[in-house]
């Protein structure tokens, strides 16, 4: 009921709205009397969840071109105010062999990523600070902090985003605007077709996640991670586990196997295609 009285009324723009992550959150601040705007690269798809959802602003969205990212939050400004939040959700998970993948694929992974995070942050900020009010959310990875072979290069743009956005937030401390870093699990979304899963730990369900956004915007906090069963082994894992220790666990959980030598290709063969832009 606390999170109600907070969300209801604000302004949230949200990239990757279309599915998974992004279309959970909305509908959570959606129904919580929040005005969400999605923008999705996915034409269709965001058209059909925001009708679905019955959102006034709805929009093709290029996280990695200025203009359309510009064009976006004018449009949500125009027509529901001020932008109070900014999720920064648009990402991408292509899956292989670290030194076999493609240029073309490290360099669409980091665009969407890490530049495509990095230009929403300025974008809105610049924003924000004028006003001395709004938060920016965006959304990283347990992969931020741990490594996670298969996904080397989703890993270093996870990594990337937290050091941005903690460096982000010191440069503007005092400015009325706050910045946050949103660290999921393993999530049954699209970005896991095809994969197993870690011994002893669940999946987190979109909704989850969506869930600890809401609770992240009534109180600001830098760090959420989600689930806090998965974020605490790893935390504990990091920073109070030898190496040798740590590999060892990850071997046995079988989490340096999800992404590689467990994958599913044919199950996997639709979200590969998308993030690879074919």
């Amino acid at each position: 009921m606390a999170d109600a009285r907070v969300i209801n009324g604000k302004v949230v723009a949200i990239t990757g709205g279309a599915r998974g992550i992004g279309l959970a959150t909305a509908t959570a601040l959606h129904r919580l009397g929040a005005k969400v705007a999605i923008g999705d690269i996915d034409e269709v798809a965001v058209k059909e969840a925001g009708t679905e959802l019955g959102l006034d602003v709805y929009a093709k969205l290029d996280v990695t071109d200025r203009e359309s990212f510009e064009a976006f939050l004018d449009d949500v400004e125009r027509r529901l105010g001020p932008v109070d939040v900014l999720i920064n959700n648009a990402g991408i998970c292509p899956a292989g062999s670290a030194v076999d993948e493609s240029d073309e694929l490290t360099a669409r992974t980091i665009a969407i990523n890490v530049f495509g995070v990095i230009l929403g942050t300025k974008l809105a900020a610049a924003r924000m600070v004028k006003r001395r009010k709004g938060h920016v959310i965006n959304v990283a990875s347990l992969a931020a902090i741990t490594p996670m072979p298969g996904i080397a290069t989703y890993c270093a743009t996870k990594h990337a985003v937290l050091g941005y956005t903690d460096t982000v937030r010191l440069e503007l401390r005092g400015t009325g605007v706050a910045f946050s870093s949103v660290m999921p699990t393993l999530t049954n979304t699209a970005m896991v077709d095809g994969v197993s899963s870690a011994r002893g730990l669940r999946n987190a369900e979109p909704a989850d996640i969506a869930a600890g956004i809401v609770g992240l915007i009534a109180k600001p906090k830098p760090h959420l991670m989600v689930t806090k069963a998965a974020g605490l082994t790893t935390l504990l894992m990091r920073n109070f586990a030898p190496r040798i220790v740590n590999e060892a666990v990850r071997r046995l959980i079988r989490a340096d196997r999800i992404f590689s030598d467990d994958v599913d290709v044919d199950k996997r063969r639709d979200y590969e295609r998308r993030a690879r832009g074919t």
